[in-house]
């Protein structure tokens, strides 16, 4: 069968989709080749109207760990369709699938297949690939104000995943940053700094782990385009701005005013957060804590759902 993932129009690598091409041959070689009329689905929100398009003239659909969600949800199911497992339970829901076959997001099965290297030390923090677009040499310099490791989701990728494996905590704005630092059991925090972050995927595979996604938002920087183009899309971006000052339940932001957040200040709010974090590790003030505690995964949730993965991907023929 013939392996898909999304690339991007304008071809630049982007981490969680990448990973397709790196991992799947990685753990079922003898899956893939070039025959056309069966196509393999993996990690990825492409669970939706347009994905029957996209994978023509496909006669057979493999899914396995994908996400539903973008564009407008899939009416039905085309007969031809294997789904084996999905990223979590709303995905399930919205393709009216039994909840069994929401197991969680692929790219944990990374930790089958990569072991970093070194001692962990230090924060990183991995933006979307829209932030890094938009942004990165601001965010490069900002890293560095605070002492913060800079991971770009274009970068090689296992450059990427050694970096993320190597820290003591990962600031993760790409959903797939989180989940290889969860797959390589490195504590992470979900951080917004733009309307692009699409929270339902984030929800999605956080169910399937047994947490709950609580981001840190941050508000704009000066290079960010303010509006989106097109009706939803300018809507999305007049909402997140309206609601992020910073932190965790901001209610004014700077772009009501006509400003933007330099780079001196969300250096500032970066260094508030993690000594934020340094001081409920020390004084395990409980009200804050429950906030603004670094997410990972259970031990036995995460063993069963790497199982579960693993099992169902040994299945397919």
């Amino acid at each position: 069968m013939k392996l898909y993932y999304y690339q991007r129009p304008d071809s630049q690598p982007n981490f969680g989709d990448e990973l397709n091409h790196w991992l799947w041959p990685k753990l079922r070689a003898d899956l893939f080749d070039q025959d056309a009329s069966t196509v393999f689905v993996g990690t990825g929100t492409l669970l939706n109207d347009k994905l029957p398009a996209r994978v023509q003239p496909a006669k057979k659909l493999v899914v396995f760990s994908t996400g539903a969600g973008y564009e407008q949800p899939l009416k039905s199911i085309p007969a031809s369709w294997e789904i084996h497992c999905v990223r979590g339970p709303l995905s399930a829901q919205q393709l009216g699938l039994p909840a069994e076959k929401a197991i969680a997001d692929g790219g944990l099965l990374v930790a089958k297949v990569f072991t970093p290297v070194g001692t962990r030390q230090g924060t990183s923090f991995m933006p979307h690939i829209h932030s890094a677009n938009a942004a990165a040499p601001l965010w490069q310099r900002i890293c560095e104000q605070v002492n913060i490791r800079y991971i770009d989701p274009r970068s090689p990728l296992e450059n990427i995943m050694q970096s993320i494996g190597t820290s003591e905590l990962v600031l993760a704005e790409a959903m797939h940053g989180a989940i290889v630092a969860d797959a390589l059991r490195v504590p992470w925090l979900p951080i917004v700094t733009t309307p692009r972050i699409y929270a339902f995927k984030w929800q999605d595979w956080c169910a399937s782990m047994g947490l709950t996604y609580c981001p840190y938002r941050l508000p704009p920087l000066v290079d960010y385009p303010r509006w989106g183009k097109g009706l939803r899309s300018g809507a999305a971006v007049a909402r997140h701005w309206l609601g992020a000052g910073g932190g965790w339940q901001g209610t004014i932001s700077t772009v009501q005013y006509g400003l933007s957040a330099d780079d001196s200040i969300i250096a500032k709010m970066l260094d508030k957060l993690l000594n934020n974090l340094a001081d409920n590790l020390a004084d395990n003030l409980a009200d804050n804590w429950a906030k603004q505690h670094p997410s990972l995964s259970r031990d036995e949730i995460f063993e069963q759902r790497l199982d579960r993965l693993q099992t169902c991907l040994e299945s397919l023929a």
